[in-house]
């Protein structure tokens, strides 16, 4: 008997596995045991095929993390920021993480504020982590730009894709030197608080923008 020709959900499927090898491999995640990757296949089977071939497949491997320093305090911007997360959660494994804000912040100076907070955001960090900052000296990105690069990091090996605002004065060089890069939202100053919501509104864009859905219009 000649053997079976392989459809597209198996080619679907072995890309996946692949996928998630080379992720341990390459970047020393524990990634699948061989009797995950089975159970890991089964799981897979009961997916139509439409969506094991989608760009979201690959997201489930990844979860997206927005690291923030100190509590939204307005609690109008915190309102957008949880429904605009709860909408992101709907594609693909998202969350915001707060590290606390520093005491005595007062009589600290700026530069010692930058380097306590740098301390907390390391820590909060793993090994293998893709790590950007929101930044204003970083890429400028139109929406559909934003959506191609989340699109292409699936392949990057990351488990995590982690975006980073800091406080009110920037980043610690230790921050610096640990990140793969920094995006800006704008050539304008925005509040803190504010980017936060605009970065988790742009995430939720570019979300619908893969799966072609009606939100984003150019």
């Amino acid at each position: 008997m000649a053997p079976k020709k392989a459809g597209r959900r198996d080619l679907c499927i072995a890309l996946l596995l692949e996928n998630s090898v080379s992720r341990a491999e390459g970047f020393r995640f524990s990634g699948f045991s061989p009797f995950s990757s089975f159970l890991f296949s089964l799981y897979l089977s009961s997916i139509p095929s439409i969506f094991l071939c989608s760009p979201f497949i690959f997201f489930l491997l990844m979860k997206l993390l927005l690291l923030v320093v100190g509590r939204t305090v307005d609690k109008h911007l915190s309102a957008l920021i949880d429904d605009y997360a709860g909408r992101i959660k709907h594609y693909v494994p998202f969350e915001m993480e707060v590290i606390p804000e520093l005491k005595n912040a007062k009589s600290l100076s700026f530069e010692q504020q930058k380097e306590r907070e740098g301390e907390l955001l390391l820590r909060s960090l793993k090994e293998g982590d893709a790590v950007w900052l929101l930044d204003e000296g970083g890429r400028e990105f139109r929406s559909v730009e934003l959506a191609s690069f989340l699109d292409r990091q699936h392949s990057s090996g990351a488990r995590r894709l982690v975006f980073v605002v800091g406080g009110p004065y920037g980043f610690a060089p230790a921050v610096y030197a640990r990140a793969n890069g920094k995006i800006s939202l704008s050539r304008l100053t925005f509040s803190h608080q504010m980017v936060r919501l605009f970065f988790t509104e742009q995430l939720y864009r570019a979300m619908t923008i893969l799966r072609g859905e009606p939100y984003h219009h150019e």
